[in-house]
Order: C-alpha cells, then sequence, then structure tokens
C-alpha cells in the first residue's frame, strides 16, 4: 500500500511538472488575429496580452470609425478563439478527466 502511494505522489508530481511546463509554453506563445484579408492584425501572447495591433493605413485614413471598430472587434475575436483552442489542446490532456469545475 504505501509503494502505491509512493508511487502515485511521483506520478502527481511529474503531471504537475509537465502541465507548469506546458502552461509556460503556452504563455510565450504568440497568436495573431486578422479580420478582412489581414486589414487588422492583432498580436496576442498565450496569457492573453496583446502584443501588437496592426491597422493597414489604407484603413485608418478612411475615417470611418465604425467599420475600423468592427474590424478590430473581428481581430481581436480571432486571435481569443485561437488562443482558447490552443490552450485547450494542451491542457485539456490533464484536465479533461479530473472533472474539476472552471477547467
Amino acid at each position: 500500500m504505501r509503494g502505491n502511494m509512493k508511487n502515485m505522489m511521483k506520478q502527481m508530481q511529474k503531471m504537475q511538472k509537465e502541465m507548469s511546463q506546458s502552461q509556460e509554453k503556452l504563455n510565450e506563445t504568440e497568436f495573431t488575429g486578422v479580420a478582412n484579408d489581414d486589414l487588422v492584425k492583432i498580436t496576442m501572447n498565450g496569457k492573453r496580452e496583446v502584443q501588437s495591433v496592426d491597422v493597414k493605413e489604407d484603413i485608418a485614413e478612411m475615417g470611418d470609425s465604425e467599420f475600423l471598430e468592427d474590424l478590430i472587434l473581428l481581430a481581436l475575436n480571432d486571435v481569443l478563439g485561437q488562443i482558447d483552442d490552443e490552450t485547450e489542446q494542451v491542457m485539456g490532456k490533464y484536465t479533461n478527466d479530473l472533472n474539476i469545475p472552471g477547467f
């Protein structure tokens, strides 16, 4: 019995270390969301921190703020969706079978 407990603790520590490394790698990964043929691009890291926003000059000069706002929303939703998908793929292997609320 004691051997099983010790082995289980080693497995949990290994999983915790792998999970931490995966989270760190995910946090450092850059994701880029785009809208309408790259008219607006937003780059974020896995921590959801905005790294850059790129608006094509011809769109900025149009003066149509509603259109620009819509493009920014599209690009932002695109990049956030990518982060969510990658987070689920990377971290899901650790949390899918645990049935912990919020994971």
